[in-house]
């Protein structure tokens, strides 16, 4: 129970102070300490806070410690990325995270912070109406390494829009149009290598090279790097390979080499 409450609580200083609650446990007498801690030690503290380690939950603890990467702005530089090597290192003698990724504000297209006054704020919603959510997830995604300032406005979603989001889709439209002319089933075919034409042996080279590279490339982390592989990978697809293998698709019947075209081409889209 509470003594010397008042009827309006305040829990801030000096007020706090002369609230005091009996325990009802063993009666005694709870109050503030005196002492008053940064409050992002609680953050930085969260690596076993979250478990209420070391009081209990040591195997989840030690299940989830350290931490595979974190992620948060770089303004977290002298506040929970601090605080969370500090705590971890003084108490554990090691990292609390094995990758830091930092991400760069968000900024208007001139390069000033966007604010409210200024006017130069963007409602995201405007964004995901209008491009849509893959879009605005393929621009950050691609534009700049995420530590970096991004300069934001929507002109550069648009172009991420029609270049690669719009080359995508036509590039399967494509493939669906003639499948769905031919009633063709991929489940009913496979590719035969034997027969493959240095076409089909480029793009699928390519695509392998692709895989290896972006597979390595978020094994480290590196979000811009394999993003901008993808890119040029769908260039090549839809500019190289779609375009010059057009006759194939338009040949009459199913042969073989109309087989291999269509395989080819929806393993790699």
């Amino acid at each position: 129970m509470a003594v010397n409450m008042p009827d309006t609580l305040e829990l801030h200083k000096p007020y706090v102070d002369n609230v005091f609650i009996k325990c009802a446990e063993c009666g005694g007498e709870m109050k503030r300490v005196p002492e008053v801690i940064d409050c992002w030690f609680d953050s930085g503290a969260m690596p076993f806070a979250q478990w209420h380690y070391p009081f209990e939950n040591e195997d989840i603890f030690k299940e989830h410690f350290p931490a595979n990467f974190i992620s948060e702005a770089v303004d977290q530089t002298r506040g929970w990325f601090y605080t969370l090597m500090a705590i971890s290192t003084l108490i554990f003698d090691r990292s609390p995270f094995e990758n830091c990724i930092v991400l760069g504000h968000v900024q208007d297209k001139d390069g000033q912070k966007m604010s409210k006054h200024k006017g130069n704020v963007i409602d995201p919603w405007d964004i995901l109406n209008k491009q849509g959510a893959d879009a605005l997830r393929w621009y950050f995604y691609s534009s700049s390494a995420p530590w970096l300032p991004n300069r934001f406005s929507d002109e550069p979603v648009d172009e991420t829009q029609r270049k690669f989001m719009g080359t995508l889709w036509n590039t399967y439209a494509f493939y669906i149009l003639y499948a769905n002319i031919d009633s063709f089933d991929p489940t009913k075919h496979t590719l035969n290598y034997d027969d493959l034409k240095p076409m089909d042996r480029w793009v699928l080279s390519k695509l392998n090279t692709l895989v290896d590279f972006v597979g390595d490339c978020l094994e480290n982390y590196k979000l811009t790097e394999s993003s901008r592989a993808i890119e040029d990978f769908l260039d090549d697809l839809s500019n190289w390979y779609v375009r010059r293998s057009r006759e194939r698709f338009w040949a009459p019947g199913l042969e073989s080499d109309k087989i291999n075209a269509y395989m080819t081409l929806i393993y790699c889209a």
